[in-house]
C-alpha cells in the first residue's frame, strides 16, 4: 500500500464555509463503546486514542463524533486523544446533537428531541466533553420527534453559531423537503447523509439538493459498516455479538449479505488495479460523485487507519465505475444510481 505523508493529503472546500477538509475524516461512532442502544461492542479505548492519534499523524485534518455516540464517551476519548496534540496541529472537530438517551437505562433507544433549551444544554455538555470553546461544525443528528419545528431546532443551531460556541452548522439525515425548510431561515452549510456503492439513494435526492445550494456534503459509512471492506464473510456476520448493532441488520444477513460481499469482491479487484484495496475503493467510489466533500470513515486502531487512508488521493477511472456499476446491476445489491453524473 502506498505510503502517504500529512502533507500529501489533498483537501476540499467544505461548501460555503471557511474549512478545507481532506477528503478522508475519522469517524467515531464504533470508538463510543458497545453499552448503549446502537453500539458496536466493547471497545479499548487506548486503541481508539492511538487510532485517533494516528490517523491526525497520517495527516487527516477533522473528526466526526456525537454526544449520543457511547452516550458521551466518544467525545470524551476525542478529548484524551487530543489532550497533548499541539493546538496548531489539531484536526477539526464536528459533532452532533439532538439525541437525549435516559440515564437510567442506557440499552433504551434515544429521543429525538429538538427543544431549542435542549440543543443549547448538549451544545454546552459537548463542549465540556470535548475540552474546546468551539465546536467546528454542529449537526442536528436526526430530525425532531418530539414535535419541534424545523424552524425551531435549525434557529438554535444558528443562533449557536452566531454566539461563536460553533462555526458551522448542518443537518444529518434530512431529506430535501427538510432541507428546503431550513434554507429559508438560515444556509445550511453542510449535510451528513448515509452513503455508499449499496446504499444509494442519496445520490438521487439530496445531493442534486446540495450541489445547487453550495452546501457541503459528508457522507457516513461509505463502507456500509464494514461489508465493502474486503475483509468482511458470511461467517464473521453470523458471529456478531448481540451488543454490536449489524447483528440486527438486514444488510448483513440472508441473500442482502451475499450480494453485498460480490460486490465487495469487484471493490477489491478495483482497489487493487490501483495498488489499494477495497476498503479504499468503497470509500474512493462516494469521493467521486460531484458535489460529496468527504467521506467519514471508523477507525479503531492505527491498523484500521492505514487500511483506508488511500483512499484520500485515489481516484477511480471511468472504467472502473462502470465495472462497479455492472456488478451493483449484476447482484442487484443495494438501490439508487449506479454511476455518478
Amino acid at each position: 500500500m502506498s505510503e502517504v505523508k500529512k502533507s500529501d493529503l489533498p483537501k476540499r472546500r467544505l461548501g460555503r464555509t471557511d474549512m478545507a477538509i481532506t477528503p478522508v475524516g475519522l469517524g467515531a461512532w464504533a470508538i463510543g463503546g458497545g453499552d448503549w442502544a446502537v453500539g458496536w461492542g466493547d471497545q479499548d479505548d487506548s486503541k481508539s486514542i492511538a487510532a485517533i492519534r494516528h490517523a491526525v499523524e497520517r495527516g487527516i485534518n477533522w473528526i466526526d463524533t456525537a454526544a449520543i455516540y457511547g452516550l458521551g464517551h466518544s467525545e470524551e476519548v476525542v478529548r484524551a486523544a487530543l489532550k497533548d496534540i499541539p493546538a496548531s496541529e489539531r484536526p477539526l472537530i464536528f459533532t452532533k446533537c439532538g439525541l437525549r438517551w435516559a440515564e437510567n437505562n442506557h440499552m433504551a433507544p434515544p429521543q429525538n428531541v429538538g427543544k431549542p433549551e435542549s440543543i443549547r444544554a448538549e451544545c454546552e455538555a459537548s463542549l465540556k466533553r470535548l475540552g474546546v470553546e468551539r465546536v467546528d461544525l454542529y449537526q442536528m443528528h436526526w430530525p425532531a420527534k418530539d414535535g419541534t419545528p424545523i424552524a425551531d431546532y435549525w434557529g438554535a443551531l444558528l443562533d449557536l453559531k452566531r454566539q461563536g460556541k460553533v462555526r458551522a452548522v448542518g443537518l444529518s439525515n434530512h431529506n430535501v423537503a427538510q432541507l428546503e425548510a431550513a434554507e429559508k431561515i438560515g444556509h445550511v452549510d453542510t449535510l451528513q447523509p448515509p452513503f455508499s456503492a449499496i446504499r444509494r439513494e442519496f445520490a438521487a435526492n439530496e445531493l442534486p439538493w446540495c450541489v445547487a445550494h453550495d452546501t457541503g456534503v459528508i457522507v457516513y459509512s461509505p463502507m456500509q459498516s464494514g461489508l465493502l471492506t474486503g475483509a468482511f464473510t458470511e461467517e464473521r456476520a453470523k458471529k456478531l455479538p448481540a451488543n454490536d448493532w449489524r447483528s440486527r441488520n438486514a444488510e448483513f444477513t440472508g441473500d442482502k449479505v451475499k450480494a453485498n460481499l460480490a460486490l465487495a469482491a469487484t471493490m477489491k479487484a478495483v482497489g487493487e488495479r490501483h495498488g489499494s484495496d477495497a476498503a479504499s475503493a468503497a470509500i474512493a467510489w462516494t469521493l467521486a460523485w460531484p458535489g460529496v466533500s468527504g467521506a467519514i470513515v471508523g477507525a479503531r486502531s492505527p491498523e484500521q487507519v492505514d487500511g483506508w487512508i488511500d483512499a484520500a488521493r485515489l481516484d477511480l477511472t471511468e472504467a472502473d465505475l462502470k465495472e462497479i456499476a455492472a456488478t451493483i446491476e449484476k447482484t442487484g445489491a443495494g438501490s439508487g444510481p449506479t454511476l455518478p453524473s
